[in-house]
């Protein structure tokens, strides 16, 4: 049997050129778009061979993780609610903290991620990966939303028959497509955006409770 090397040193390496990678790609495809980006544009922007940039992957893959990158804070398809920053808001023991820390988390997500986005939809009506890509990352997105129902079912918010509406709903409500309308076509500034976003969600709360208690309903809706 042929013994296996590892070295902490080149894993090092490894991981700040992948990384490297990633970050000039969310750059440029941000910047530039997906179709006029090329390998050769991202080799230079991080510093590498091209040939490297190849064996990171192929151009709609690095589209893909410089967009999970984008969005929170690293790549993989473990969802929202196992990443430390969303683990310590939603373990606030004040509702109000927690829908405010949520709230505000999604908002920044969505405003680093916005030209990513329309990058991705241009990928994906041409590249059957990003295509697949895509309709992965609509579906963790939503199991995401589906397990930020449960956490308000779970604090006496929410009915539990009415959960897949709710995950329907806020799906709508924080998706980057409403980003996307209320900021990139309607020019609405970021901070206009996050105001009407806690504005929206508070007010489905507030249909969605209607029997929670009234401590709870007064802690997370003043």
């Amino acid at each position: 049997m042929p013994r296996t090397y590892s070295s902490p040193t080149r894993d090092e390496d490894a991981r700040r050129t992948r990384e490297a990678i990633v970050r000039a790609s969310a750059k440029l495809f941000a910047r530039d778009g997906y179709g006029k980006t090329t390998m050769a544009d991202i080799a230079r922007e991080a510093g590498v061979s091209v040939q490297t940039v190849h064996l990171a992957g192929p151009k709609a893959a690095l589209l893909i993780a410089a967009f999970e990158v984008s969005f929170a804070g690293d790549e993989g398809r473990h969802g929202l609610s196992e990443r430390p920053a969303l683990v310590e808001i939603m373990a606030r023991p004040s509702l109000d903290d927690a829908l405010r820390g949520w709230l505000d988390y999604v908002a920044r997500a969505n405003d680093a991620t916005a030209s990513l986005v329309r990058a991705m939809t241009v990928a994906a009506e041409t590249d059957e990966f990003a295509a697949a890509a895509v309709a992965d990352l609509t579906m963790r997105r939503r199991a995401d939303l589906g397990r930020a129902a449960q956490w308000l079912t779970s604090r006496g918010l929410l009915a539990e028959g009415d959960r897949e509406q709710a995950t329907d709903e806020l799906n709508h409500l924080v998706g980057p497509e409403t980003y996307a309308f209320f900021v990139t076509v309607s020019g609405w500034s970021p901070e206009r955006y996050r105001a009407w976003l806690e504005d929206a969600v508070r007010a489905r709360l507030a249909r969605w409770n209607p029997g929670a208690s009234s401590a709870g309903q007064a802690s997370v809706l003043r």
